[in-house]
């Protein structure tokens, strides 16, 4: 016994041909769509992290939770364990940082800044600078430190 494919349009006499070749596919392939929506999405994940604005310092440990996220990129200055002072990345003399941040302020919605500082900084070096940063014109000020630092309660972190 053997089998045959029977052709869509008529039986086997092929006076009925179709003109135009095949039927038009009516169902979409969708599989390369996929397939590069996951590579997008992959080459997201691992430069996201990589934009991250900053410089190198080593943030002291807090038990505090995160402030809440603006839409407005933050500004972020830096205090660098050997006393150097950024602003985003581009390092800023002492003298000359009260005078900028005012230009920044008058370009800004936000008057939030961050401010990174070395462990290795002495307060009173982290207390002059927020007081550069008041009078700049950023009066929200958020220190930013690493999570799972000690608590004053005894309780751990977790």
């Amino acid at each position: 016994m053997g089998a045959h494919i029977v052709k869509p349009g008529g039986g086997g006499s092929g006076r009925r041909r179709r003109r135009g070749g095949a039927k038009p596919m009516s169902e979409i392939n969708v599989t390369p769509f996929v397939d590069v929506m996951l590579v997008l999405l992959i080459i997201f994940m691992v430069s996201a992290p990589l934009l991250t604005v900053g410089v190198p310092v080593e943030l002291p440990k807090s038990a505090a939770s995160a402030l809440a996220a603006d839409s407005e990129e933050p500004l972020t200055v830096t205090l660098t364990a050997e006393g150097g002072i950024m602003i985003q990345t581009t390092e800023t003399p002492s003298d000359e940082l009260v005078g900028k941040l005012r230009a920044i302020a008058q370009e800004r919605t936000s008057d939030r800044v961050f401010l990174r500082a070395d462990g290795a900084v002495p307060y009173a070096q982290v207390m002059e600078v927020m007081g550069a940063l008041n009078a700049g014109g950023f009066s929200n000020i958020g220190l930013v430190t690493d999570t799972g630092g000690p608590r004053l309660d005894g309780q751990d972190e977790g």
